[in-house]
């Protein structure tokens, strides 16, 4: 293996792959569960640096992620590449690219933006789809995608390639100071990008008497005791990361105190 392979391994192949060295094909970047480190936003037709720059810079600022590798695609796009330290499923990586995208390239039109990865197609629902592995060349042409430096992005907006291979320690090099995000860094990025909602405001006029509101049938939660309202939140997939994360540790007691009567009888 050398140092680009080993870069690549450790940035965006999951657990999984990690002992066959460097991607080869686009499932090499999906677990047998489903799950990434690797998530790519990409910016087409044109491959324009400015705004694509937007959620490269805002990803650090505004959400305190790791800065993700830039790429050019060799076809027709920049590539932004996310890496995990703990891989998540794909829709968890496609509802955070979304909102990424929602949040910095609001205005740009959507065939021009591709998140990967997403769910496979219709005739082949199974079979995620993720990018390519970077470098790589494209089909029988001279044209590789490449890892490229802040820089030099802007170079290649009318033609997001190399013509040629490019080196490998220099590919190696530039991988070699990037960072995977921690769960923490993730679990507070999702949380700014999909920040919970506040609950309803009670109706002052409502008639309430056994825990019902009569104006608006039964009140949200009525019913659950605090076990129960928490595994609903962990187990809620529309509920923010964060907030289920928060939920599972606040279960901890239940489950501990659970465990101790099992053994006690």
């Amino acid at each position: 293996m050398n140092r680009l392979q080993a870069e690549f391994r450790r940035l965006y192949l999951p657990a999984p792959a990690a002992g066959h060295g460097a991607a080869t094909a686009p499932c090499d970047l999906v677990d047998t569960q489903g799950r990434v480190r690797a998530l790519v936003l990409e910016l087409a037709r044109p491959a324009d640096w400015d705004l694509l720059s937007r959620a490269w810079l805002g990803a650090q600022a505004d959400l305190g992620l790791p800065a993700p590798a830039i790429a050019v695609s060799g076809t027709d796009g920049l590539q932004l590449w996310f890496s995990l330290v703990e891989a998540v499923d794909i829709v968890q990586a496609q509802a955070f690219l979304d909102a990424l995208r929602q949040r910095y390239l609001a205005n740009v039109a959507p065939h021009r933006v591709r998140l990967m990865p997403r769910p496979g197609s219709p005739a082949d629902p199974d079979i995620p789809v993720h990018a390519c592995p970077v470098p790589a060349r494209q089909g029988s042409t001279d044209r590789w995608s490449v890892f490229v430096a802040q820089d030099l992005a802007p170079v290649f907006a009318d033609s997001p390639w190399l013509d040629g291979p490019p080196s490998d320690e220099g590919q190696a090099q530039l991988l070699r100071g990037l960072h995977s995000a921690t769960p923490a860094a993730w679990a507070a990025a999702v949380a700014q990008l999909h920040p919970p909602t506040a609950p309803p405001q009670a109706d002052p006029t409502a008639t309430r008497d056994t825990g019902r509101d009569t104006a608006h049938g039964a009140m949200p939660g009525a019913g659950l005791d605090p076990q129960g309202f928490l595994l609903g939140v962990m187990n809620d997939a529309s509920v923010p990361l964060a907030l289920r994360i928060e939920a599972a540790k606040a279960l901890l007691p239940y489950t501990a105190t659970a465990a101790r009567r099992a053994g006690a009888g």
